[in-house]
Order: structure tokens, then C-alpha cells, then sequence
């Protein structure tokens, strides 16, 4: 059970004088400065009308600042980080969505997101780093008009929402997924109760924050317990060796593509890996390869612990035990929620029976946000139902086998088929899509799309990859393009994502 139920909890229990923030090439940050950097941004941002309940964006770049502003607008607010790399399509949809109030960008920022945050009315703050350390920041507001201070100010509390995440599903737009301080207070101290993590620990942050893992498991877990974060830009392989010659870590956290590329230059940085020894390296967010886990333990002489989470547990749900029997291939053990394996008609199954994963416990959402028709079929019994498909031993260790629904999968970011579908329809050629995963050696998972053209109209899989480029993230936008003349159907007549890759031979 987690020490504290919210995070301005959290933070007042850390010694002042204990480094809280490092970064690259810049003074460390304590923890009696994060405080004052915390208190002052509640301040600012109740002054201008925004106290508890209100929905911030945060679209800024990796690094101290966004972990600071991140922690600090959760104690005053609720945080609603958005990945930069959106385009403006889906800013106003995110936006929209969450019902934001406000939105924070970097001084100087050009992103999207501004233009879409002024169209849509909503306060524009912009964010400067101060010479106090890193991640300290302060914040004005672009528009200078007089604003009402908000009736819900102060410091935030166990049952108010710390963070909001969209996450993907097959059938229907994105869904909100509101987490309380109390979900991502318990979800930071299970991953710190895993790994035991302490004060003298110092974590070298290369997941981005606005993922759940980043923020759970790279930030809020060893603030938790008065540990040090050096947060680095974003994942970057070529520099991962000196951040580590400059920070020496004692671990870091990170997704199976990441690690096959870190350990593929680690055969010339001996050196920096014998000088900074690492007690641990953590993997999550997909499964790793078996294979990948020994090399890493190999190139590091440190144990890889594999570890499951996903956005409505606030994360982690399993994870390998740091001293104990960890197996390659499994996601380990329960490691704080309640793990079982259930049937389709809600019966928990017994060991070593495949079903569907459930969970339980205090780090897990309480349902998705006005999305009553999600919520009937994501919770059982009291049980939340992952939409992944396992199972469980005797002696309690987890492994996944596959999902159950069709959201891809592509190395740790969850992509909705039916958005990519969505954008696609929209060009003119298009008659019908379906996009769907296929296999991919490193990622896991690519993005394909099967599209049937309009009669008398034309369209390359190029021309319809730049068309998406121009609406999607990177990262959703398909890889191939298929133009058929007819989408293969199951048995009933319906178009099946599932079976579909291998259908037209795309592997699996």
C-alpha cells in the first residue's frame, strides 16, 4: 500500500536538500526547489482561473521542464499531457475531447496546438526555464486579459483527477481515462516496492512524458522515494553513453525497441558500462525477445526485469521479480493489483488456463470518462477486463499470448485502426479501408491499410501515405498501403482486421 494518496503528499515527505531533477549539462534541481517551483505554479495557475478539476494541456519537449510542469500542474490542477509530434487535426481533437481549460507550450514554441488552443478559446500559457535547475520553470499567460481566480484552488486532493489519457480502441473513437492521485500515487509505489528503489538510486529518463510509462515508472516512482531522475531529451541511441557517463544511473526504464538499440552500440562503450554499473535494467509497455533480455543482461552484467502496465492501471500491473525467479518471456508475477485470468462468461479461471487478463486494485481508473457503453464491457465483477489474452501459472507468473482486440501495437504506442480509417476515408479516391498490424521484427507491429478505390478514380499507396501524413502522427501513419480490388470478409460478410495480414500476406 502506497505511503501517500496524492502528490503534493508525495513530494512534502522528500528531504529539501536531496537532488529531485537532473539534466544534461545543467545544475540539479532539489527537492525543497521543486516545492517552491510547485507551490508557485499552483499559485499562478489559480490566479488565472485554474484550480482543481480543470483540464491543462501540456504540449512541451522532453526533459526537466515537462516532468516539473507535469508534477506541478497535477498538484493544482489535472495534467493533460498530448505528444508534440500531433498534427493540428488531432490537438483540436484531444483538446475538444478532454475539455480543456488551458493549454501550456514552451516559450517560443511554434507547435500546432497554439493556433488550435486560440481558436478554441482556451488559455494560453507559455512556460521558461529559470536558473534555479533543471526543470525549474515559470509561466505567463500570452493573453495578459483578467481572468476570475478559481473557486477550487489550493493543493490537490486524494480523489481528484492527477492525469488524463486518451487511449486507443478498434470499435470506437479514443477513450478518457481519468486517473486520481490516489490510482498514480499506488501505481508509483508499486513500481518502487518491485524494484526497490531509494534514495540513492538515480534513474536515466528516455521514455517520453507523456506516456504512462514514462510518467509512472520514470518520474513519479523514485520521487516517491526521494531518488533522482536525469531526464534526458527524448530517446536518442547515439547519446544514450555519455548521458550515462554523466549521470551515473543505477537504472533505467524503457521499451523493448529502445533496449535492441541501446545494446546494439554497447559492444563500443564497455568502458562507460564498467564505470557506471547498473543494478537493474527495467523493460515494459510490449513484450521483450528472450533473446534481447540476455544480451542486454550479457552487454550490462545486470538483470533485465520485464514488467506489464498499460493507461487504466496508472501503468504497471506484473513485473519479474528483482530477487527471485524471473523467466524470460513471462511479464512475472502480480505486482500490485489483484492479476487474474477470466472466461468470456466473467468466471476466474484456474492456473495455466488461457483467458482474458484481469485486474483489480487501488491504481486501476475508475472507468473511462462519459463512456458508459466502455464501461459495461471493460468491468466484471469488480474485475477490469485488459482486452489481453494469457495466462497464469500455479506459482502466479503472467504471460501474454495476445490481444484480444485489434489496436496495434507498434513498439509501445497503442494506434486505433479505425482513426487511421477514419482520416483515409476522407480522401476522395477511397472507397473503403481497414488498416490493421502486421508483423514487425523490431517494432512488434507495423501499420498496413487495405483500401478498395472509388470506381473511375485512382490513387497510389504513396499518395495516400502523404495524405495521412498530413492529418496523423508519424508513428500512425501505414507503412504499406494496399490497393485492392476487393477487401477480404470473414464468414458473416463482415471486414476483419484480425487474419487480415496474413490474408494478404503480409506475414503472421
Amino acid at each position: 500500500m502506497s505511503r501517500f494518496t496524492n502528490l503534493p503528499e508525495l513530494l512534502a515527505a522528500q528531504p529539501a536538500g536531496e537532488v529531485a531533477l537532473r539534466a544534461p549539462d545543467r545544475n540539479p534541481l532539489a527537492y525543497g526547489d521543486l516545492r517552491r517551483v510547485v507551490d508557485d505554479a499552483r499559485d499562478y495557475l489559480n490566479g488565472r482561473g485554474i484550480g482543481r478539476g480543470d483540464r491543462v494541456a501540456m504540449v512541451l519537449p522532453n526533459g526537466p521542464e515537462m516532468a516539473a510542469a507535469f508534477v506541478a500542474v497535477a498538484c493544482a490542477a489535472t495534467a493533460a499531457p498530448l505528444n508534440p509530434g500531433y498534427r493540428a487535426e488531432e490537438f483540436e481533437f484531444y483538446m475538444t475531447d478532454l475539455r480543456a481549460k488551458a493549454l501550456i507550450v514552451e516559450q517560443g514554441s511554434s507547435s500546432p496546438a497554439i493556433a488550435v488552443a486560440e481558436r478554441l478559446g482556451l488559455a494560453l500559457l507559455e512556460l521558461s526555464p529559470t536558473e534555479l535547475g533543471a526543470g525549474a520553470f515559470t509561466l505567463s499567460d500570452r493573453s495578459l486579459e483578467f481572468r476570475t481566480p478559481a473557486a477550487s484552488g489550493g493543493p490537490a486532493e486524494s480523489g481528484d483527477i492527477a492525469l488524463i489519457l486518451h487511449t486507443s480502441g478498434t470499435t470506437s473513437r479514443p477513450k478518457i481515462v481519468p486517473l486520481s492521485h490516489q490510482n498514480v500515487c499506488a501505481s508509483a509505489s508499486n513500481v518502487q516496492n518491485s524494484l526497490a528503489l531509494g534514495p540513492r538510486d538515480t534513474g536515466l529518463n528516455i521514455m517520453p512524458l507523456f506516456h504512462i510509462h514514462g510518467l509512472i515508472a520514470g518520474l513519479l516512482a523514485p520521487l516517491s522515494v526521494g531518488g533522482a531522475i536525469f531526464c534526458t531529451p527524448g530517446f536518442n541511441a547515439l547519446k544514450f553513453f555519455a548521458w550515462m557517463r554523466e549521470a551515473k544511473p543505477s537504472w533505467y526504464t524503457a521499451v523493448p525497441t529502445m533496449h535492441q538499440a541501446i545494446v546494439a552500440r554497447a559492444g563500443g562503450n564497455r568502458s562507460v558500462i564498467a564505470e557506471n554499473p547498473l543494478r537493474f535494467i527495467r523493460s515494459s509497455s510490449s513484450s521483450m525477445p528472450p533473446q534481447v533480455i540476455r544480451e542486454l543482461e550479457a552487454a550490462f552484467g545486470a538483470p533485465v526485469i520485464e514488467a506489464y502496465g498499460m493507461t487504466e492501471a496508472a501503468h504497471q500491473m506484473a513485473s519479474n521479480p528483482l530477487n527471485g525467479k524471473r523467466i524470460p518471456g513471462s511479464v512475472g508475477l502480480a505486482a500490485g493489483p489483484q492479476v487474474a485470468i477470466m472466461d468470456t462468461a466473467g468466471e476466474l479461471l484456474p492456473p495455466d488456463t488461457t483467458g482474458e487478463i484481469v485486474i483489480r486494485g487501488v491504481n486501476v481508473t475508475a472507468g473511462y470518462e462519459n463512456n458508459l457503453a466502455a464501461n459495461r464491457e471493460a468491468f466484471t465483477n469488480g474485475w477490469f477486463r485488459t482486452g489481453d489474452q494469457g495466462v497464469m501459472t500455479s506459482e502466479g507468473y503472467v504471460t501474454l499470448t495476445g490481444r484480444l482486440k485489434e489496436i496495434i501495437n507498434r513498439g509501445g504506442e497503442k494506434i486505433s485502426p479505425r482513426e487511421v480509417d477514419e482520416v483515409l476515408m476522407d480522401h476522395p479516391a477511397v472507397a473503403q479501408v481497414v488498416t490493421f498490424g502486421f508483423p514487425h521484427d523490431k517494432l512488434g507491429e507495423e501499420v498496413a491499410a487495405a483500401v478498395v478505390l472509388r470506381e473511375g478514380k485512382s490513387a497510389d499507396g504513396k499518395e495516400l501515405r502523404e495524405f495521412a501524413a498530413t492529418r496523423l502522427a508519424d508513428f500512425k501513419v501505414p507503412r504499406k498501403i494496399l490497393v485492392l480490388e476487393e477487401i477480404p470478409k470473414g464468414a458473416t460478410g463482415k471486414l476483419q482486421r484480425i487474419g487480415l495480414a496474413q490474408k494478404l500476406g503480409l506475414g503472421g
